[in-house]
Parts: structure tokens; C-alpha cells; sequence
């Protein structure tokens, strides 16, 4: 840019916004996602269920989290009560983001390649975006897996 020239950025629509609920599998490398109109805890209990149907021939599934109110508050602690146990919730301590995979390795990425500066027209273009994005992230880790097995 020119010195005192502001560049145009396009927004797909004023204050529309969706959200996504994520979960790395360490083992894999696979992203999980759901996606929400709203950030709260029904988005997270629905990556929850999600999970609970992915995981469900393992007898107990791990989730390492951050400390952020949708995973803590009641309506998520009755949620997690409903699996019986098959699935545990493991928080990292404060402030400790670059502790939690998914934060640095999927959404900063994310947010680097797709949603920062994006010139989609409007919110489903970005949402398609997104979507192709993770779905390319999760092929070319199955396919380094399978090499490493190889």
C-alpha cells in the first residue's frame, strides 16, 4: 500500500459469524469440527456427541482443552455425565495456548490461510472455504500417516 492509502477488505455480510468447535486427534492428526451460529456450550456438547459417535468402539476417549467457559460451565458438565464415562475431560492449565495443539497447529493456520484477508462475497462462500481448507488438511495427514506406515 500506498503511505495514507487504507486497503478495502470485503466482509461477507455485517455481523454474521459462525463458529467452529474442533478436536484434533493426536493419533491421526484428524481435525473434528462442528460449526455453529453461536459460540456457547451447545456447539461444544455437539463436538462432544460427534466425537462420542466417531470414538464410540473405544471404551474411554481423552479430550485436552483449554479453560474456556463453553467447556466448564453446568449444561457441558451434565453432558459429559450422559456418556457414562466414555468420555473425559482433560483441562490445560491458564493461559497456556501454545499448549494446545489445535490452537497452534489448525486455527492459527486457519486463520492464516483462509479467513484473515479472504475475498469471498459472502458468508457460505467463506464457510466453503473453511470447509475445503480442513478437509485438504485431513487428506494430506491421512496420506503422510499411510507413507509412515509404509
Amino acid at each position: 500500500m500506498l503511505r495514507g492509502q487504507q486497503k478495502t477488505v470485503l466482509t461477507p455480510d455485517q455481523n454474521v459469524k459462525h463458529y467452529l468447535a474442533g478436536a484434533l486427534d493426536t493419533q491421526t492428526g484428524r481435525v473434528i469440527w462442528v460449526k455453529g451460529d453461536r459460540k456457547r456450550s451447545a456447539l461444544f456438547i455437539e463436538l462432544l456427541k460427534k466425537l462420542g459417535r466417531l470414538y464410540a468402539d473405544k471404551k474411554v476417549t481423552h479430550i485436552i482443552l483449554d479453560n474456556y467457559v463453553i467447556h466448564t460451565s453446568k449444561i457441558t458438565q451434565k453432558a459429559v455425565e450422559k456418556f457414562n464415562g466414555r468420555i473425559v475431560l482433560h483441562f490445560l492449565p491458564p493461559y497456556c495456548p501454545d499448549d494446545n495443539k489445535i490452537e497452534c497447529c489448525v486455527w492459527r493456520e486457519l486463520h492464516a490461510n483462509v479467513t484473515r484477508n479472504h475475498k469471498c462475497q459472502d458468508m457460505d462462500e467463506l464457510m466453503r472455504e473453511v470447509r475445503s481448507y480442513l478437509a485438504r488438511l485431513n487428506r494430506a495427514t491421512a496420506v503422510k500417516r499411510r507413507r509412515k506406515v509404509a
